[in-house]
């Protein structure tokens, strides 16, 4: 790994939090000037991973905020879901917040659930890392709230991470809310809180991912689904570590990941999204790359992580900026024209991708 590049990544994340805690996803590209809770939520677990607790923190308190000022409206949304009435869409979280707080105005894929789950995780892990031995109150507000909120509209299709196909569920989804549930039972069992409905919804996602979400013994993109995968699923697994649904040595996760190297693997070393991916071309995208490498270093496979490093490292531009994605050999080059005119070069840089390279870079030993 380049110490430069973590330390140029650190900076870059650095740069692009507000004094109020949440990361801007690309300050250099229009569309992309909100924070994710899912994006958020892995720039802070790399942040902590390389010691930035207090920006962590600061995030992490940003975004159970969010969630704990829209209380009535998740009210609101859980009562219908309990009564069998149509949803409001005014009253689901949406995955996306100015960095005021506020919610976007333009049409957007707001119903997905996936960041939801991963906030969930990241808080326990942030208390892991950062030595963190009580849940604050909002976070356990926060916490409560999402778990009801996840437990009654798991089954319910929504977007997926891209923020595509909102009609289906995305088994990447299902893993970021099994990770997210599982590990925030942890947390409140430490914390004295009640952990039934999270651990109970945890199994029952578990048992619904392997009911409708495998294929020939690996995992496929979408629940009765094609026979397809997307690089998300390495969800399933990485970088959720004992929360995640399987363990990088089970027979399931091994299978998904030789189809991942089998269908995604790029000509310049980096992964693909997914075979119709037309977003820019369908390039090769760093953060998956590194998404990739985590679970290499984790079943000890080091020519895999250099790999993943070295595609990383050499996506850089000459200001040490990470692009969302490397259109240079895409799946389907004849759509590269239409998103260069409809919002410009890529994404960069992305934090997302910094995080990414960062959270590689801190399962690489230093020596």
């Amino acid at each position: 790994m380049s110490m430069t590049l973590v330390t140029h990544s650190l900076t870059v994340i650095e740069a692009g939090q507000a004094t109020n805690g949440a990361y801007i996803a690309c300050p250099s590209y229009s569309t992309y000037n909100y924070c994710w809770f899912r994006d958020g939520t892995f720039i802070a677990a790399a942040m902590d991973c390389w010691q930035k607790h207090a920006s962590a923190r600061r995030f992490y308190d940003w975004a159970t905020s969010i969630v704990v000022t829209r209380t009535d409206a998740i009210e609101r949304c859980l009562e219908n879901v309990a009564h069998e009435r149509p949803l409001n869409p005014a009253d689901l979280l949406h995955t996306r917040y100015t960095l005021d707080g506020q919610q976007g105005d333009e049409e957007w894929p707001n119903f997905q659930l996936d960041g939801f789950g991963t906030l969930l995780w990241g808080l326990q892990r942030h208390m892991q890392l950062a030595n963190l031995q009580t849940m604050p109150l909002i976070w356990s507000k926060a916490a409560d709230l999402l778990v009801r909120y996840l437990a009654a509209l798991w089954q319910r299709p929504n977007s997926d991470c891209w923020e595509e196909f909102p009609e289906q569920i995305a088994v990447s989804t299902l893993a970021t809310l099994y990770a997210g549930l599982h590990a925030i039972s942890v947390a409140f069992e430490a914390n004295g809180q009640d952990a039934r409905l999270a651990t109970e919804t945890a199994q029952h996602i578990k048992t619904f991912i392997l009911s409708g979400g495998v294929k020939d013994g690996h995992l496929i993109k979408q629940i009765n689904g094609e026979d397809v995968v997307d690089a998300s699923l390495l969800w399933a697994c990485v970088p959720f570590h004992e929360h995640g649904v399987f363990q990088p040595e089970d027979a399931v996760m091994q299978a998904t990941v030789a189809r991942i190297e089998q269908d995604l693997l790029g000509k310049l070393g980096g992964i693909h999204r997914y075979r119709n991916d037309t977003f820019y071309g369908g390039g090769e995208w760093v953060l998956l790359t590194a998404l990739l490498g985590e679970y290499y270093a984790a079943t000890g496979n080091a020519a895999g992580v250099q790999n993943c490093l070295t595609f990383i490292e050499t996506s850089a531009d000459d200001q040490g900026h990470l692009p969302e994605q490397v259109s240079h050999a895409p799946l389907h080059p004849e759509f590269v024209a239409h998103w260069l005119a409809c919002w410009g070069p890529v994404a960069r840089p992305l934090l997302w991708s910094h995080a990414a390279y960062l959270n590689l870079s801190a399962s690489v030993p230093r020596g």
